[in-house]
């Protein structure tokens, strides 16, 4: 996981750094060829790994939506209300905060493209919780909708900004 920050210069700190984060689901440490995999090439993961703060020291849970939650919120689970990934009861809870609301307020424009698994409706949708454009699929998966028979990864169902895309 990494951070790339661009435009920091010492000599021009006037300017807000472009602020990227990668969250990848089910990917281990060395699973890159940054981090010394010999098998797997990864060029571009470790071209951006070079140029990048690295966060290498964020630990939760085995869970895509509670550790997805932990990092959006900067609080555990017990306090983020995401302490598992299914029977919707585990959303994200509406009075914490996101790195995304927080990063708006500081004139930011926010995105979100990909799995959010933090809740698809009002008030848990990522539109809701900061972020200023959204493409993302529901559920755990493109293949987990309510309607999976119409549903597969050669023609899965995307939401931008909430609406089926």
């Amino acid at each position: 996981m990494g951070i790339r920050l661009q435009g920091r210069r010492s000599a021009d700190m006037t300017r807000s750094p472009n602020v990227i984060f990668v969250i990848t689901d089910d990917q281990g440490y060395g699973d890159i060829g940054y981090h010394g995999n010999p098998v797997l090439k990864t060029p571009n993961l470790d071209r951006m790994a070079r140029e990048s703060v690295q966060l290498d020291n964020h630990h939760h849970d085995p869970l895509c939506s509670p550790s997805r939650a932990a990092l959006l919120t900067g609080q555990y689970a017990c306090r983020n209300g995401v302490w598992h990934v299914i029977h919707g009861r585990h959303l994200l809870h509406p009075a914490a905060t996101t790195m995304a609301e927080f990063f708006a307020e500081s004139g930011y424009r926010t995105g979100m493209f990909g799995k959010w698994h933090l809740g698809d409706n009002y008030p848990f949708a990522p539109q809701y919780r900061g972020f200023d454009e959204t493409l993302c699929h529901r559920g755990g998966g493109v293949g987990e909708l309510p309607d999976f028979w119409g549903n597969d990864y050669f023609d899965d169902v995307y939401f931008r900004n909430g609406e089926p895309h």
